[in-house]
């Protein structure tokens, strides 16, 4: 059971943040509040990309939370911190749309995969969203047909109790949406951090002239740039984070407890990606809008039944899933799904070399959002596993494009938001630091016969098909030197997930996924 507000464990902020501004009353407020605070208890979602199955499950977590009656008055919010879609799949962001009408959430941030649609796809899916879509930093024109279904930011009202909502989309939109180019034509840009600073500011001001002060940013920024937002703004109480993928439990100082420009204390949250957690924010303001009292609890969706009504919904959406096999040994779901080994990328990547016939198999590790677990193995689990439905191209690139590609890659460890991710490969082993270096490769023929390749001196005049999906092979996530496309030599109808349920198909044996150590992490 979600219990949304449990003062007993409730962290205490009197002492590390005292502000400036003083409740008007002491009086008492039962045995751990005062007179005229208000208790806010929201229930938050992000980056759940498409993710059916968590969907479902997290809708039996949300009916729990509406069914709690708190001992004390206490303010009930749903929101969404954005990607919740993902992909072209006109089904998968159907159902996206629809979980969050199940759940009740009244607001969300627009995300890079909600864009990552058409334009025109866009709006006639908006058209069916009954919650806010808000970005106050986005550049557009009046006459964009994508900016007349996104707002700046609303105010909502419980209880006779004003809370502002601001959404922001991510600042690297462009170059993280697959049909960047249509948005751009659409005079849809996002502005810089900077500007959506100033962006953010605006719509507080404004909120704060019409009495608001009770304030939650809906960032799709990323956990870096939403720690800059909470110092640099003011009037700003709560940042609902996603697009970086933190995993933020409980409340810290200097983790995702900040202070603003004024002093006052801002709470940032995130819970993971693909679905697998949730979050419920307990909050107590003070009769000026101050935070005094905040717990973050953090659920895990695995830990909750797949709801009937959204299953059976879905399946409407989807089809009947259809068992393909067995699996015998699974890996336990990773961590960090971006630097990370992962034995099912492996298997996956097995499947791709061996039917396109290439000598190298290669996809980033944002591609791969799903796991499986022992047992029969269905559709619907494998049409997770890499929702963006990306179709498989074959491509001759040099031993150096190839080399730069995985230790552009490699600088994940590293680089803000462990973005992009790894690279995983099939026909390939490399050695890679914590730091960002890679030390060594191995190129694996169809013979098994390894050849090693010089990382530091890497050949230009050695060519070898690399099979690759369209987004990788387009030079997305700033990977310029794949960015070849147009050369591809062979262009296949299937994705990522079709090869994985190829492969299983031709087992009449129980599967086992384990890590064979193609890519070995050292410190």
């Amino acid at each position: 059971m979600i219990t949304p507000i449990s003062m007993e464990t409730t962290n205490l902020i009197y002492n590390r943040f005292k502000s400036q501004k003083k409740s008007k009353s002491n009086n008492s407020f039962g045995s751990d509040g005062l007179a005229g605070n208000t208790r806010t208890s929201i229930f938050y979602v992000n980056d759940y990309h498409g993710k059916a199955i968590n969907m479902e499950r997290t809708v039996t977590a949300s009916n729990e939370f509406d069914s709690f009656v708190p001992s004390v008055p206490t303010d009930k919010l749903k929101l969404a911190s954005g990607d919740i879609m993902l992909g072209e799949d006109k089904k998968v962001n159907q159902i996206a749309v629809n979980f969050l009408k199940f759940i009740g959430v009244t607001a969300s941030a627009v995300g890079n995969h909600e864009c990552d649609m058409k334009s025109n796809e866009f709006t006639q899916l908006a058209g069916d969203i009954n919650y806010k879509l808000l970005a106050c930093n986005m550049k557009t024109s009046p006459d964009s047909k994508i900016a007349s279904h996104i707002e700046k930011s609303f105010i909502e009202e419980h209880n006779g109790h004003k809370y502002g909502i601001i959404g922001v989309l991510p600042t690297d939109l462009i170059s993280r949406v697959k049909y960047g180019k249509v948005f751009q034509d659409q005079k849809l840009e996002p502005a810089n951090i900077d500007e959506t600073i100033k962006d953010i500011q605006i719509e507080v001001d404004k909120l704060k002239k019409q009495g608001v002060d009770k304030i939650i940013l809906l960032s799709h920024s990323g956990y870096g740039y939403d720690i800059k937002i909470a110092k640099e703004t003011d009037g700003v109480d709560v940042i609902l984070g996603g697009h970086s993928h933190n995993l933020l439990t409980g409340m810290k100082e200097g983790v995702n407890l900040f202070r603003s420009k004024s002093g006052e204390p801002v709470v940032i949250t995130q819970a993971g990606r693909d679905g697998k957690n949730f979050g419920v924010l307990n909050l107590e303001f003070d009769r000026n809008g101050i935070i005094k009292k905040v717990q973050n609890n953090v659920g895990t969706t695995r830990m909750f039944s797949r709801n009937l009504v959204a299953r059976n919904f879905f399946e409407n959406i989807l089809g009947k899933p259809q068992v393909v096999g067995v699996i015998n040994t699974a890996p336990a779901p990773l961590k960090n799904d971006l630097i990370e080994v992962n034995p099912l990328a492996y298997y996956g990547l097995d499947a791709i070399r061996e039917r396109s016939g290439a000598d190298i198999a290669i996809v980033g590790a944002a591609n791969i959002r799903g796991y499986v677990e022992k047992g029969k193995i269905d559709t619907r689990t494998i049409s997770e596993i890499s929702p963006f439905k990306n179709k498989i191209v074959k491509i001759n690139y040099t031993e150096k494009e190839i080399v730069d590609s995985i230790k552009f890659c490699a600088k994940s460890f590293v680089n803000r938001n462990n973005k992009p991710g790894i690279m995983y490969v099939s026909g390939l082993k490399y050695t890679v630091s914590k730091n960002g270096l890679v030390y060594d490769m191995k190129f694996i023929n169809k013979d098994g016969v390894e050849e090693k390749i010089d990382v530091n001196n890497p050949r230009t005049d050695k060519i070898y098909s690399v099979a690759i999906n369209d987004y990788y092979s387009s030079g997305n996530d700033d990977l310029t030197m794949l960015n070849k496309f147009n050369s591809a030599v062979e262009r296949y109808p299937w994705d990522l997930n079709d090869c994985i349920e190829w492969k299983i198909r031709q087992s009449d044996k129980p599967i086992d996924i384990v890590d064979d150590g193609r890519i070995k992490i050292v410190d």
